[in-house]
């Protein structure tokens, strides 16, 4: 069968599909500074800690599913690019059933869950109240927020990152309009600004399987013996296994770095806090590129096509490297600047500044690493993506044990930086296994 997913590979192209990404991400730090904002115009201290540890407890459970979103970009392009639309629409169904599977559990769940998190992070009885009345109304929409990762891989795989865009405009701007309105408008509180993110998650679910309809526009997604055949359910779930191997390592490293930090004083963890702050940044502009390299190096690999996988996993990277090398000079030259705004607090603002240059390399030596993620999800080498990540892992938490000691802090910062590195040269060395892959699949196509 011949794939229509492979086109001319071309810097349009990859722009076409990773700009609406980058403008996507945008907009989701507005959201919570609308979200803060909006309690914090009650004048009240304890509403703006619930909101705040409420959003925290939640994000971290959603994350264990994150997988559902990169396994079916990667699992999605594939079928897309070896010309199996039938299974792009099966593929679909599947981690739609498993988003709203995990969120009904997480609602079964909920009050051993909750009583959990409040063990883990405890709080003063008002914030912890008002956080369980947050909690307890947001938690409904567990399976529309789950199964939206589902809806986002595969709009991604199919290079429909418009649609993306449309998603997050929606559910952002519908969250932001009802905050205003049921907080400042009816004075309902922290209920309202969650009956606000719950409504949106809905209605952002309803938008998003529209924007899905091509995998609904044949009887695929009601073929359930080819939806739960067990031999596509087993390689779905080592694809994502293996992803969440590797997100979890990666958090645990990050939430390492946060823990250690704190052994250095309030001052050093509210700096390594504020210029954390532009990792952030650096994702929301990177991630674009890696999501382009996810779609067109999967479509490629299920073509067979080796000479296509390469171009794409090149002109993806170039791109990536284009952005990181002007955000790595913006960080050098407006980061005095942009920790000034961020942190009143003479001390903070000195030590921020004094590690600043430790995290305006991060682009430069993270790109990397950024970019081969991508281009291992999209081929769905995610068993190499796991051995790579724990590796990594390995050598990070060694680096912490030798480098803090003697370096402190700076130390720190050498250890996460060095995990990067690390990173990419691990993948590097499995990147030929990769395109030995696209060989097997286009003799197996022959």
């Amino acid at each position: 069968m011949h794939s229509t997913a492979i086109g001319p590979l071309t810097h349009g192209r990859v722009l076409k599909i990773a700009l609406p990404i980058v403008l996507s991400n945008a907009t989701i730090p507005i959201l919570g500074a609308v979200d803060t904002g909006v309690v914090g115009q009650m004048g009240l201290a304890a509403p703006i800690g619930a909101v705040g540890i409420g959003a925290v407890v939640l994000s971290s459970l959603y994350w264990i599913f994150g997988f559902l979103r990169m396994g079916t970009t990667g699992l999605v392009a594939q079928a897309r690019g070896a010309g199996d639309m039938g299974e792009t629409g099966a593929l679909l169904m599947r981690a739609l059933m498993i988003g709203v599977a995990a969120g009904v559990t997480f609602i079964i769940f909920q009050a051993v869950l909750f009583w959990l998190a409040f063990r883990l992070a405890p709080a003063s009885d008002e914030v912890e109240a008002l956080a369980k009345t947050y909690l307890e109304i947001r938690i409904w929409g567990a399976p529309a927020t789950i199964a939206l990762y589902a809806v986002t891989g595969w709009l991604i795989a199919t290079e429909r990152t418009r649609g993306v865009l449309v998603l997050q405009l929606w559910m952002n701007g519908l969250n932001i309009a009802l905050d205003l309105w049921f907080v400042l408008g009816l004075g309902w509180g922290v209920s309202g600004v969650a009956i606000a993110t719950l409504i949106a998650e809905w209605t952002g679910l309803g938008l998003g399987i529209f924007l899905c309809r091509p995998a609904f526009s044949g009887g695929q997604w009601l073929d359930f013996k080819r939806i739960l055949d067990r031999a596509k359910l087993k390689i779905m779930m080592s694809v994502n296994g293996d992803i969440m191997v590797r997100s979890v390592i990666l958090q645990a490293s990050i939430l390492t770095f946060l823990f250690m930090g704190a052994r250095f004083g309030d001052v050093t963890l509210a700096a390594n806090q504020v210029i954390l702050q532009f990792l952030e940044i650096t994702a929301f502009a990177l991630d674009g590129f890696a999501f382009a390299a996810e779609a067109l190096v999967g479509a490629a690999m299920g073509a067979g096509r080796r000479d296509d996988l390469r171009r794409a996993a090149i002109l993806t990277s170039k791109w990536g490297v284009s952005m990181a090398l002007p955000l790595a000079a913006f960080f050098w030259f407006a980061g005095p600047s942009l920790i000034d705004l961020m942190s009143t607090a003479p001390d903070v603002r000195q030590v921020a500044k004094l590690y600043l240059p430790w995290v305006a390399l991060m682009p430069i030596l993270g790109i990397a690493a950024w970019m081969f993620d991508g281009i291992f999800i999209g081929a769905t080498r995610t068993r190499d993506l796991r051995n790579a990540m724990i590796i990594s892992g390995l050598v990070y938490f060694a680096a912490i044990f030798l480098l803090v000691g003697p370096f402190g802090n700076k130390g720190l910062w050498m250890a996460l930086i060095i995990l990067q590195i690390v990173r990419a040269m691990t993948l590097g060395y499995y990147y030929p296994r990769l395109e030995a892959a696209a060989d097997h699949n286009s003799a197996v196509r022959q």
